[in-house]
């Protein structure tokens, strides 16, 4: 871990209450999880927001999108889960300024069946989370006039397109949910099932968690079955939950990746891009009403 990386651990417990925890869920694939964490994390870090990104999906894509070569990965969210290496041993740092990864390898797949014997399995993230926060800072760190020593404002959690024991585990350590949505014609049928896991996690495992909000993604305005999707799920029982700014299908956001960028660094102009950046404006009015409750 680099000396800024260690700087982000905190001295004192009150930085957990201070750091929102938050994980981008849905079980199916393709949705644009990993998309927008990165670029949500992005967008953060660019105003300011001190954000860490829990690479928890075993394909390992927010890390590849972040431009983490896999040499990099000695320790990662496996190794964390595991009990092997303590998080701070796996921080590692993007080239965005005030955002940092916990990446994942392909050793994540293996761990819903290892972590079956452990004593509070589906706690594991947040007993790792919990001892980052109260481990002692570096001396380095505690510069009260050094912004590297500030606690974390972000945790994002990137999951698996499963609702298995990795996503509980985000799910326990979280204190609320975005939600991608693919305009699709299947979608509400998915959102419906990721609620019934979300209350379950809520009655037996974590009684704060809450959807924080619902992002429609891959948006086609040209497609009258995208219109139609986003119209029913703003009429569901989740519609007030649903954020305004709608991310569209766009092939500059879909080529980030292979270059190791978030789309806000490949191409900022670009129309997903600028969803994006309206996007994290949205959740951090959102945050700050939270905050402020």
């Amino acid at each position: 871990m680099s000396e800024s990386a260690a700087a982000l651990v905190p001295a004192t417990q009150s930085a957990r209450s201070r750091t929102r925890v938050i994980v981008v869920a849905n079980q199916k694939g393709g949705v644009g999880k990993t998309t927008t964490a990165i670029n949500l994390g992005t967008a953060l870090a660019a105003v300011g927001e001190k954000v860490m990104i829990v690479d928890l999906d075993p394909q390992g894509n927010a890390s590849t999108g972040l431009g983490i070569d896999r040499a990099q990965r000695d320790v990662s969210s496996y190794n964390v889960l595991m009990g092997d290496n303590p998080l701070s041993d796996a921080v590692t740092e993007t080239l965005i300024p005030g955002l940092f990864i916990v990446p994942s390898t392909v050793d994540l797949s293996g761990a819903e069946l290892e972590l079956i014997d452990f004593d509070r399995r589906a706690h594991r993230l947040f007993d790792a989370l919990d001892v980052f926060w109260t481990e002692p800072a570096p001396a380095h760190s505690r510069d009260p006039n050094d912004s590297a020593s500030r606690p974390l404002d972000y945790v994002l959690i990137d999951c698996p397109p499963s609702l298995g024991l990795l996503t509980i585990n985000a799910m326990t350590a979280a204190q609320s949910i975005i939600v991608p949505l693919q305009c699709e014609f299947f979608a509400l049928e998915g959102l419906t099932q990721l609620v019934h896991t979300v209350k379950r996690v809520q009655a037996n495992l974590n009684p704060v968690l809450d959807i924080q909000g619902v992002v429609l993604t891959m948006f086609d305005q040209r497609n009258k079955l995208s219109d139609q999707v986003a119209a029913d799920v703003r009429n569901s029982p989740l519609g007030e939950k649903v954020y305004r700014t709608v991310i569209p299908r766009n092939v500059r956001v879909s080529e980030a990746p292979s270059h190791g960028k978030p789309a806000l660094l490949y191409d900022y102009k670009c129309a997903g891009s600028q969803a994006y950046i309206k996007l994290a404006s949205e959740i951090i009015q959102k945050e700050r009403a939270i905050r402020q409750a």
